[in-house]
């Protein structure tokens, strides 16, 4: 199961992706600002590793309660 965090509300559809780790892509709008994060494998990836790339993208961190249902079975 996959999850999307959105990054902004209404970007518009997404121009290009990057992948930023194993496990980790982010769309970008045409304005080049990043617009989502699609995490392929949410119990496989930690909270470090998300926040590391929020922090690369200028983005406030996630914190474990927001990405808690993320790994619910």
């Amino acid at each position: 199961m996959a999850a999307y965090l959105y990054l902004r509300d209404s970007a518009g559809p997404s121009a290009y992706t990057e992948e930023r780790t194993s496990g980790i892509v982010v769309d970008f709008g045409a304005d080049k600002r990043p617009i989502g994060v699609e995490i392929i494998d949410p119990e496989a990836v930690s909270l470090a590793e998300l926040n590391r790339v929020l922090a690369e993208l200028g983005e406030a961190p996630a914190t474990e309660a927001e990405v808690r249902p993320l790994r619910a079975a």
